[in-house]
């Protein structure tokens, strides 16, 4: 529904006098599908995000077997993808609702909320992404305007949709003199080259992003391969814990190289960017086709493996892609668990790349949880001002392209 002008200059005069102007939400839910992260920011030109509240709120075990039973095809899938896109709505409004109460704000003194949704299948080579959600039902349930659906104009023109968060990190995580690499620890891992601020390019067609990308001077992202994907799946089949506490159960077993050469015999590893993947390839069925010759493996064993897996495959991209970078910073889930942060350094310090610390985005005064939620929140405010989402270099995109779709409160 429109607001007409009078109305918007009201409300625009009263969040200045509240403080709140620019006020974004952002709310992620990822492969884990264990609840959503959601950020309340102050997004301003020239300053840091300004965080005023945070939340998670977790989703119940119907919930999760829904989106899990979708990852795959099945039987009547559109009504219960339908119903699962409701519930998930219902969810990221109850976290809406405690960041308002956290932040001691006003729905209208938010101007959108930035709204990942869940994917649920990712096929850029045949030309889909599906990330589910019922972004209307969002914005009835909050009175705030919803930014959703980021990822398929990418995928319209011709690029991966994956990574989206690039953008962000260079805005927030850059730095003039060094290289630098944002490391997301997700279910998915990927990695973000940052070249020093004073080389970087700005990229404005597909054509002249390639050409940055290949000298070094454009950001560049993509997907490294499995991270808490595979983990979580291990330790909830052995231990019946949605994830491996502190790494504990990993670095209870040992590295057995045999299967990780096995794991590692895997197309996607030497895919050159851009690149993306998901659930689609690295699920609990690749997994057990991937140990079909070593049942005799103890299951810590399998864990410290897979735990090698992950920070190898980033490692070897870091070696390919940023050997000259200074520093590594990670952010999402597998920032909480040390023994693969170690496993990470380790990998490092056996390629090319050799002596380079790992450390988490803290470090650059980002939480690493809030990072992926805040990205969301920054995304759906260059949709609001009509500015690109996505970088080119990254993607594989014909160009830069306005990124979501917004549902009027």
């Amino acid at each position: 529904m429109a607001r007409d002008h009078d109305e918007e200059q009201e409300l625009a005069a009263s969040t200045r006098q509240t403080g709140t102007d620019g006020v974004y939400f952002g709310l992620m839910s990822g492969t884990s599908m264990d609840g959503v992260d959601g950020i309340a920011v102050q997004l301003r030109d020239g300053e840091a995000p300004r965080v005023l509240a945070d939340a998670f709120v977790g989703f119940a075990d119907g919930l999760r077997d829904a989106l899990f039973a979708l990852q795959q095809p099945g039987e009547n899938e559109i009504e219960r993808e339908a119903l699962a896109a409701s519930a998930l709505a219902a969810r990221y409004a109850v976290c809406c609702h405690e960041l308002l109460r956290s932040a001691n704000i006003a729905p209208t003194s938010v101007r959108a909320i930035g709204v990942h949704g869940q994917t649920v299948r990712h096929r850029p080579e045949k030309g889909y992404t599906r990330q589910i959600n019922n972004p209307a039902l969002l914005a009835e349930m909050t009175h705030i305007d919803v930014v959703a659906d980021f990822r398929s104009r990418d995928v319209a023109a011709g690029g991966q949709g994956a990574p989206l968060v690039p953008a962000f990190h260079a805005q927030v995580f850059g730095a003039q003199d060094e290289t630098r690499v944002v490391c997301n620890l997700g279910g998915i891992s990927n990695i973000t080259v940052l070249p020093p601020a004073r080389t970087q390019a700005q990229s404005r067609s597909g054509e002249q992003a390639a050409a940055a990308a290949a000298d070094g001077h454009a950001v560049r992202g993509f997907d490294c391969g499995p991270a808490n994907v595979l983990l979580d799946e291990w330790a909830h089949r052995h231990l019946g814990a949605p994830y491996d506490e502190a790494g504990r159960f990993g670095a209870s077993g040992v590295v057995n190289q045999a299967l990780l050469n096995a794991l590692l015999d895997e197309p996607f590893f030497e895919q050159a960017p851009p690149k993306s993947t998901g659930r689609d390839l690295f699920n609990s069925e690749w997994l057990d086709a991937k140990l079909a010759g070593f049942a005799s493996l103890a299951p810590a064993d399998v864990q410290a493996t897979l735990t090698a897996l992950t920070a190898v495959s980033v490692a070897r991209e870091i070696e390919r892609h940023a050997p000259e970078c200074r520093a590594v910073y990670v952010c999402g889930g597998g920032a909480r668990n040390p023994e693969l942060l170690k496993a990470l350094e380790r990998a490092l310090d056996q390629s090319g790349v050799s002596g380079v610390p790992v450390m988490t985005t803290e470090a650059l005064g980002v939480p690493p949880h809030h990072v992926e939620a805040l990205a969301f929140a920054w995304l759906a405010m260059r949709c609001v001002e009509r500015a690109a989402g996505n970088l080119p270099a990254v993607t594989g995109a014909a160009g830069e392209r306005v990124l979501g779709a917004i549902y009027p409160r």
